[in-house]
């Protein structure tokens, strides 16, 4: 094999959005990689919402996050991106969003003042869009209901006990930004999520050409399969009704391996979730191997102060170790 083939590092596209797909980066950002992050701009709540309506800009805090994992910057820079504001108008808004929002009026387009903020925090890798169109999550249920409005459908949900059907985005498949259909097809590993299944993950799938450049890539495909179900979204829901949904929503084969934890959470940290409808997701590998998913085990949890999250050094390695042994073009 030719020196000149691993003259460059590996290029890993992660798609998603929320605090599963910033945990993940703040991993990955620390291995020899190249790394473009994918994210979802379908939020109307929180801060992001009231800067989506009163400035008309694509809801920040999500890029935000990302790039915020990315950072390469002094602590207490840290901590200013993180700040929220605890009265007045500015109320439960961070920093961190009406930075990019200054940026984004200074700059004249989402796309622009998300580059410039990358630049500005010198962050390892590229955060980008994965549209500049202004969409609305939208969703049916299986009794017939349609809302529209991320924080409407989980609301909705929440008070229901009925299952979300299927999702799509008003204006239906809006363009991608180039770049994301560019980083895709130079992929060598493509991740999908952590993160909510049907508003962190999701909505990218539904943007013009991003599920269609996933499902041609060579690139080894790898879904990071969420620790608990989520009120409001996916209660009951076990590890192939995950993988279900986005084949419903992204075409079959659209990945075909998947990342599950395999460290025992303990038992005194479920009574909490469980009151919320929330349990460890179940792994059964026969059916995931029936939709044409491998699954891969490794111990990426980490439980501190009641909250179950992904740990995100050994999440990192954890897929890592999966794309160098299996990767049909890995690059060491």
């Amino acid at each position: 094999m030719s020196k000149g083939k691993h003259s460059r590092r590996a290029r890993v596209v992660a798609i998603g959005g929320g605090t599963g797909l910033s945990t993940m980066l703040r991993g990955l950002k620390r291995q020899n990689i190249d790394i473009t992050a994918i994210v979802t701009v379908a939020d109307n709540g929180g801060g992001s919402g009231v800067l989506r309506q009163e400035l008309g800009m694509l809801p920040p805090g999500d890029v935000r996050n990302c790039i915020q994992a990315l950072a390469n910057t002094e602590p207490t820079l840290e901590a200013l991106l993180g700040y929220r504001f605890t009265e007045g108008s500015l109320k439960g808004q961070s920093f961190g969003n009406l930075f990019l929002a200054a940026l984004n009026g200074m700059c004249g387009s989402f796309e622009t003042a998300v580059a410039r903020m990358g630049e500005v925090l010198a962050i390892t890798g590229l955060v980008l869009p994965v549209t500049t169109a202004d969409v609305q999550l939208c969703a049916s249920f299986t009794d017939g209901a349609v809302i529209s409005g991320e924080c409407e459908i989980a609301d909705y949900k929440k008070g229901s006990d009925s299952r979300i059907n299927r999702v799509w985005l008003s204006p239906l498949r809006p363009a991608a930004l180039p770049g994301c259909l560019e980083a895709i097809e130079e992929a060598d590993l493509i991740l999908l999520g952590p993160g909510s299944l049907y508003t962190s993950v999701m909505p990218n799938l539904l943007v013009e050409g991003i599920s269609e450049a996933i499902r041609r890539s060579r690139a080894l495909r790898l879904y990071v399969m969420n620790l608990m179900t989520q009120d409001g979204e996916t209660e009951g829901y076990s590890a192939a009704d995950h993988v279900r949904a986005l084949f419903d929503h992204g075409g079959e084969g659209l990945f075909d391996h998947c990342l599950v934890n395999d460290l025992p959470i303990p038992a005194e940290m479920l009574p909490s979730y469980a009151a919320e409808g929330a349990h460890p997701i179940v792994t059964d590998p026969d059916a995931l191997a029936e939709m044409g998913v491998r699954v891969h085990r490794a111990p990426v949890a980490r439980w501190e102060r009641g909250l179950i999250r992904h740990d995100s050094d050994a999440l990192a390695r954890a897929v890592m170790e999966v794309y160098h042994s299996l990767s049909p073009t890995r690059i060491y």
